[in-house]
């Protein structure tokens, strides 16, 4: 299970993309600061310049170079929320622009040429590249997207002018207003959820508000994604949704700093500003008559349970698992061999580092805004 949570009372930012101004430019950390229009600034960083902005001053993506000598006060520039604001850190901006259709995302500032991580099948992933080629200039960038994979050239074309024509009319408009200005909105939770992760696997799609399921049909149609128009479902029942599914109670789980494990033995997850520690526990695991083995059995539901706890609570950043000591070699490399398995089911991409000479295992998960524990305890104090 996974769940997304929005705010209703907080505009969500990630994905606008805006005229703004530069409004500071600091040399010492290679940033600057833009004026969108929304309260906070955004921060942009050197390394969130474009290809075609570098190329045009001198300089490749990678080298050194003064963000002074490219950004400067008082000019207005295409800027993309890239992620919200995590307590009182801005939020993040990019000059790498992305618009995300169903099968393509397409870079119109940067030459990046790539196929989702998920196409394993080598003869494919080369297909859609060829696709790619024919489709964008030498400037621009195509990456496809999972749900391409197997997609007919005719429809893989179709989106790909849908998001070209998106950009030209996102381009006309930044020529005819003054910053700070929204040149474009993003499509908000639901859609884009919709949009990045239904799958032909998925037979059905059940929502509780007739407002959001006549959006969503009518964004089916928009996206022409029609096979999909029969699998959604208005629930009419009495009780709430999230209550006959069990999304409240595990929602109220996943506050909770303890997470049993089928054997016996627990998790324990705290979270801090800097990282997420994680204590494995043993408990009354009795299947086994050796403790050494136990200790493995534990360790294995841990590496099952952890990625799983990591997407529901939606913890990114750095993560430290202190797993129970094991004494041979070989226990230890089947229990990593079970997280990194797990690890690479994630949407979000989230690695194995490393353990350290104390034990410790390190995982890191790309950021994608606050934690579920901190978006929901801010509604609480709201």
């Amino acid at each position: 299970m996974e769940i997304y949570y929005e705010d209703p009372k907080r505009a969500r930012l990630v994905g606008n993309i805006y005229k703004g101004i530069v409004k500071d430019v600091l040399s010492g950390i290679s940033a600057g600061f833009i004026d969108v229009g929304e309260g906070e600034n955004l921060f942009l960083s050197a390394k969130e310049l474009n290809e075609s902005l570098l190329r045009n001053r001198g300089y490749r993506r990678g080298s050194t170079f003064p963000i002074g000598k490219i950004l400067k006060g008082g000019q207005q520039w295409i800027v993309q929320v890239k992620r919200e604001g995590i307590g009182e850190k801005n939020p993040q901006g990019t000059m790498r622009i992305s618009l995300a259709g169903r099968y393509w995302v397409f870079l119109p500032k940067d030459g990046r040429l790539g196929v989702s991580r998920r196409i394993e099948d080598l003869k494919e992933a080369q297909r859609l590249k060829a696709v790619a080629r024919k489709l964008k200039r030498a400037d621009e960038g195509l990456i496809a997207r999972t749900a391409a994979a197997g997609a007919e050239e005719e429809d893989l074309e179709r989106d790909f002018n849908f998001l070209l024509g998106t950009w030209k009319g996102i381009e006309e408009e930044a020529e005819r207003v003054s910053a700070p200005k929204l040149l474009y909105s993003g499509p908000g939770l639901v859609k884009s959820i919709i949009r990045d992760r239904l799958m032909p696997d998925i037979r059905r799609l059940t929502v509780d508000s007739e407002d959001v399921h006549r959006d969503l049909l009518d964004f089916f149609r928009y996206m022409r994604m029609e096979e999909y128009l029969n699998r959604v479902e208005l629930y009419r029942d009495s009780r709430p949704l999230f209550e006959v599914r069990g999304v409240e109670e595990e929602l109220r789980q996943s506050l909770e700093p303890k997470v049993p494990l089928p054997g016996g033995g627990s998790l324990v997850i705290a979270e801090t500003e800097a990282l997420t520690a994680i204590d494995v526990n043993t408990g009354s695991d009795t299947r086994h008559r050796h403790q050494e083995q136990a200790i493995v059995n534990t360790n294995m539901e841990a590496a099952l349970e952890i990625p799983r706890q990591l997407r529901l609570r939606k913890i990114s950043g750095i993560i430290v698992v202190d797993f129970i000591d094991m004494k041979r070699k070989e226990d230890i490399r089947k229990v990593i061999k079970r997280l990194q398995e797990e690890l690479k089911k994630d949407r979000v991409p989230a690695d194995f580092i490393d353990m350290t000479e104390l034990g410790l295992v390190e995982i890191t998960r790309k950021r994608e805004g606050e934690s579920l524990a901190g978006m929901l305890s801010d509604e609480e104090e709201s």
